[in-house]
């Protein structure tokens, strides 16, 4: 049980300094909350591919956003814009459940600006990455997991420092701030079978971001 439903956050696992893990942070009837609310998001907004600079590679991974600003990835780079790339519709604003999650996990920082909704299917993957598209980086990344268990990669500020790998479950919160903030990070694979949440199987994971400077 959260802080929303009357008591204390659970306890945070810090993994390495500056990553947060909170196991269990949303309960399954707020895991089934927060997955009704990504439904009317996804009706506003379609999942879409987004596809790698330059070569135009398609991610494994499908997603969309909401709330003001929404990332995209295609031929022309990494960017953050206000409207969905395919409908050219402005994002949804975000979840009630995720914009308190924010609220709890990221302190005194201003209010996110961006939530990415990561939708993998059993096969899909993440490779070691920074998130740096952002102006400003002394807020967290907050991150929220739905269905079946991921196996979360964490290294250090280069590509070839040490990793750490463990597993991300239905309902765990994590945050990353501090000396993880620009961390490389990824998604090693997906656990088929060990969430009931979603009726089909697969990950999601929705994770908020501050964009801009304040």
């Amino acid at each position: 049980m959260t802080a929303t439903e009357g008591t204390a956050l659970p306890a945070a696992l810090e993994i390495v300094p500056g990553l947060r893990h909170y196991p269990d942070y949303l309960g399954r009837r707020e895991q089934a909350v927060l997955l009704d609310e990504l439904r009317e998001i996804l009706r506003a907004a379609p999942l879409f591919t987004p596809r790698m600079p330059r070569t135009g590679k398609p991610f494994t991974v499908r997603m969309t956003n909401c709330g003001p600003l929404g990332w995209v990835s295609d031929v022309e780079g990494y960017r953050y814009q206000a409207n969905h790339p395919e409908t050219g519709r402005p994002w949804p604003p975000f979840p009630p459940r995720a914009l308190a999650a924010w609220t709890e996990l990221a302190g005194d920082c201003p209010p996110p600006e961006a939530c990415l909704v990561n939708v993998y299917d059993a096969t899909a993957r993440m490779g070691l990455h920074q998130d740096r598209d952002e102006e400003e980086f002394s807020a967290p990344v907050v991150s929220l997991s739905l269905g079946d268990d991921a196996v979360f990669r964490i290294g250090g500020a280069t590509r070839n420092s040490p990793t750490r790998s463990f597993r991300l479950r239905s309902g765990d919160a994590m945050s990353l701030g501090g000396p993880a903030r620009l961390a490389f990070h990824g998604v090693d694979r997906i656990v088929a079978g060990t969430s009931t949440l979603l009726a089909k199987g697969g990950r999601v994971n929705l994770t908020l971001r501050r964009v801009t400077k304040p």
